[in-house]
């Protein structure tokens, strides 16, 4: 596609536009930290969200900045290193001085910078799908909660494939401890028996699944529907799709549901044994809406490769990138209390259709998504919810986190107000 600039400079225009956007932009350029991995397990995953914020920044610039100010991406790499997350947040707001940060991907990363944001009121950006149970006043979880994505996908699973046995394999730390948690309450809620009910945990990097793989194939031979429910995260998922294949697990016999595959990940696969397999998200580069059609031509123009992918959280950092700019806007100022106060009720389009909308409980309305692996990298969407879905903080099916909830508005003003009590805190004994 021909970029907006090169037909500008075809017309003999190009140089005007420069001009009048340097004119707009004037004093210090406002800073924007990007806190992803770019070395270690998770840079597969994570290096395309720096590379998409980067993308973000300089077309806000080519549109003259914010406030009339240029922005300045402020990259680190963490290295998949969890403390050295924390490290690197407090070097990009002590240091180096940004006004938001847009970052992290495994829970654990994003536990470990927490108390760094609130003590430095910074303001997080979090593209993640996650396992909910918080809500902190200086993040905004534009990524997918469980009611977002697990519930859905389990809810397809069991009414449209008839699933009746559990396999959910995860990495092991907190979001697939969390969001397993919640599954096997909500599968038990449903009437599914603990004897069906499977759950296997790996360390991140895991590379031998033969044996594990074998015990899911036995688990699967038991006369009943079987389906994996995959929290596998990182590099460890291109051993395990491979072992499927080696064994012969077709998606005909036991469909794997992954929540961390998407098509930066497929990428690295060979996808033919997977074809059939199933990822839940809130988007899929495969849908068919201007809004995504014009977001794949930027990204391809800036990367420069016409076989690099987008997939979802590269959507939610778009989202969430585009809040923060309407809400400074709104706010005048860049400041985070101001940002904090202004960003509530915001509403930006998403990439599969409608307007997302910013929660008082600082997560944001997403359409959920089901779609089965093609041969070419890419997914069919084969199931999605009627409307976008309010991402919920606290889960109903936990006992200590139904009565919860979170809404950073006057006169609540709190991440885990019980509403039983009617005070902040959570479950009080």
């Amino acid at each position: 596609m021909t970029s907006f600039k090169k037909i500008l400079a075809g017309a003999g225009l190009a140089t005007a536009l420069l001009s009048s956007t340097a004119l707009a932009q004037s004093g210090d350029p406002i800073k924007v930290g990007i806190l992803h991995s770019l070395s270690g397990t998770m840079a597969i995953s994570e290096t395309t969200l720096k590379d998409a914020m980067l993308m973000l920044i300089e077309e806000q610039n080519k549109k003259g900045g914010l406030l009339g100010r240029p922005l300045e991406a402020v990259v680190v790499d963490p290295a998949s290193d969890w403390p050295l997350f924390a490290e690197k947040a407090r070097e990009l707001i002590e240091g180096e001085g940004v006004d938001a940060v847009f970052g992290c991907w495994t829970s654990v990363s994003r536990k470990s910078v927490l108390p760094v944001f609130e003590e430095l009121n910074s303001i997080l950006f979090y593209p993640v799908q996650y396992e909910g149970e918080e809500s902190q006043r200086n993040v905004f979880y534009t990524g997918a909660a469980p009611n977002q994505q697990a519930i859905p996908a389990v809810d397809y699973l069991m009414e449209q494939e008839g699933v009746e046995r559990w396999v959910l394999a995860g990495t092991d730390y907190v979001y697939p401890r969390t969001t397993n948690k919640i599954l096997e309450a909500y599968l038990q809620s449903k009437g599914v028996a603990p004897e069906d009910i499977m759950i296997n945990y790996t360390p991140f990097g895991h590379s031998d699944w033969q044996t594990i793989v074998s015990d899911i194939k036995t688990f699967g031979s038991a006369g009943k529907k079987t389906a994996v429910v995959s929290t596998i995260n990182g590099d460890a998922n291109v051993p395990f799709y491979k072992e499927l294949g080696n064994q012969g697990i077709a998606a005909t016999d036991i469909p794997v549901v992954a929540f961390s595959v998407g098509e930066e990940e497929l990428a690295g696969l060979d996808t033919a044994p997977l074809v059939g397999h199933l990822a839940a998200w809130n988007y899929f580069m495969s849908v068919d809406t201007p809004e995504n059609d014009a977001f794949i031509n930027t990204w391809l123009d800036f990367i420069g490769d016409d076989n690099r992918v987008t997939n979802d959280p590269m959507e939610a950092h778009y989202i969430g990138f585009n809040m923060w700019v309407e809400a400074v806007e709104k706010a005048g100022t860049t400041d985070a209390d101001a940002v904090i106060d202004s960003i509530v009720g915001v509403t930006v389009p998403n990439l599969t259709g409608g307007m997302s909308e910013m929660l008082p409980n600082h997560h944001i309305t997403k359409p959920v998504l089901v779609g089965e692996i093609q041969d070419d990298g890419q997914f069919s969407v084969v199931w999605e919810t009627e409307g976008l879905v309010p991402g919920d903080a606290w889960s109903d099916f936990l006992p200590e986190s139904a009565p919860l909830m979170a809404d950073w508005t006057d006169p609540i003003n709190c991440g885990n107000y019980n509403t039983e009590t009617e005070s902040c805190g959570g479950v009080t004994n």
